[in-house]
């Protein structure tokens, strides 16, 4: 008797939620703060500036990004369950139309005919809703948008990036805080690209080299304002 060893997969998708609200806290986290940190720098602050910056930059954004986060995926939300309120109402009063719909999608996907319109109405003879949801929709549990859960991710994800570079501002030297916290910022975004990637199944090197160079162009914008402000000033 032949026995059917078990085939266990692991997707990234599955933490497709949680992972883009985590790499973009910390991301945005690491950025500004450092940023906040050059620019008053570059104005030639002494250290209790730069660190009043850098600290209310923690705060502010960490709270700004649990809020953005929360109101653009609860948005998502809605969408979704007024889109599903309607797929309901749909197959309670025209059942035959979703169930042709349902074929033809499956006939588009390269099914036969025959075998498309079986399929369609075994699924439907189920769990039609989730078959709808997910087939003509585009709704499954993987993706569906869970506000509080991208909220306290981003929030989280934010302070522990943007304290990074806040706990380099206060060790550094003064008169090299600027390289010190532009060096340390890269390594820093460097290793997020790394986290992401690995956390995603994907190749690092793409996502790292984008997180740097976007990290390098905020870092060198905000230490020319900073500079040029602190000259007028």
């Amino acid at each position: 008797m032949t026995r059917l060893k078990a085939h266990v997969e692991r997707h990234a998708v599955s933490r497709i939620g949680w992972l883009r609200a985590a790499v973009l806290g910390a991301n945005d986290g690491i950025v500004s703060t450092a940023s906040l940190v050059v620019g008053v720098a570059a104005a030639e602050a002494t250290r209790g500036p730069i660190l009043l910056a850098a600290s209310a930059g923690l705060v502010a954004g960490a709270m700004s990004m649990a809020a953005g986060e929360y109101v653009s995926v609860a948005s998502q939300a809605d969408s979704e369950a007024a889109d599903l309120a309607r797929e309901r109402k749909e197959l309670e009063t025209q059942p035959a139309e979703e169930l042709e719909e349902m074929t033809a999608i499956y006939i588009s996907r390269g099914l036969p005919p025959d075998l498309a319109r079986q399929v369609a109405e075994q699924l439907n003879a189920g769990d039609a809703l989730a078959a709808h949801a997910r087939d003509e929709l585009g709704i499954s549990e993987h993706v569906t948008a869970r506000p509080v859960q991208a909220a306290l991710t981003s929030a989280a994800t934010f302070a522990v990036g943007a304290a990074m570079p806040l706990l380099v501002s206060m060790l550094a030297p003064l008169p090299v805080i600027i390289p010190t916290i532009s060096i340390a910022t890269l390594v820093f975004l460097a290793v997020l690209g790394w986290l992401g990637a690995w956390a995603g199944g994907a190749s690092p090197w793409k996502p790292m080299l984008r997180v740097t160079f976007w990290g390098a162009l905020a870092l060198g914008v905000t230490a020319v304002i900073g500079k040029l402000f602190g000259a007028v000033v």
